[in-house]
């Protein structure tokens, strides 16, 4: 069973006094068949820079999406249970990615079902257990109180371990390098 997250949300009176303006259970979740063992929670979207703190009180609606609004960012706690390899084996992740809006993210031939990458810069807190961050050929191990700044690279998520493991993420939309001519703004920078 998913972990539930109270997400609060302040805000400002007609006074200008700060108050809370929302209290309850995060609702914007994202648990499918096609990625077991996976939950997303998001509590946050921006839909850009810089970002609103006085606009809508709930910002979480509509399809859940992997990737941040252009321009925006994204806030969510992604809940990995172990792995099983034998189930690992028979997943389709471009179509578990598609579900998200982000078939196109996979990497094809990849190492792990569920490699991918985001033109987004990524900032991660490893809430509970351990997970392996897998890259291209690396790989490390993360456990609770690790952060990553993950800058636009093939990664996937492993939890080979017995506990589930919970990471904290914001994601930014991103650019290689801003003054990039505009066709190496996006994908894999060249070298």
């Amino acid at each position: 069973m998913a972990r539930k997250f109270r997400r609060v949300v302040t805000g400002h009176d007609d006074n200008g006094v700060a108050i809370v303006e929302s209290d309850q259970i995060a609702t914007h979740l994202l648990q499918r068949p096609s990625r077991p063992g996976v939950t997303l929670t998001n509590f946050w979207l921006t839909h850009g820079t810089p970002a609103e703190y006085d606009g809508a009180v709930e910002t979480c609606e509509g399809d859940f999406i992997l990737h941040p609004p252009t321009n925006g960012s994204v806030f969510r706690v992604v809940e990995f249970m172990p792995e099983d390899p034998e189930v690992m084996a028979t997943l389709d992740g471009k179509a578990a990615f598609a579900e998200m809006g982000a078939g196109a993210n996979i990497v094809e031939g990849a190492r792990h079902p569920f490699m991918h990458r985001t033109d987004s810069v990524d900032y991660a807190v490893i809430m509970s257990g351990e997970i392996y961050m897998l890259m291209d050929e690396d790989e490390v191990l993360l456990k609770a109180g690790d952060v990553v700044v993950q800058r636009g690279t093939n990664h996937a998520w492993s939890n080979r371990g017995t506990e589930p493991c919970s990471i904290a993420f914001v994601l930014i939309d991103g650019v290689t390098k801003a003054d990039a001519a505009p066709e190496h703004q996006k994908g894999i920078p060249p070298r």
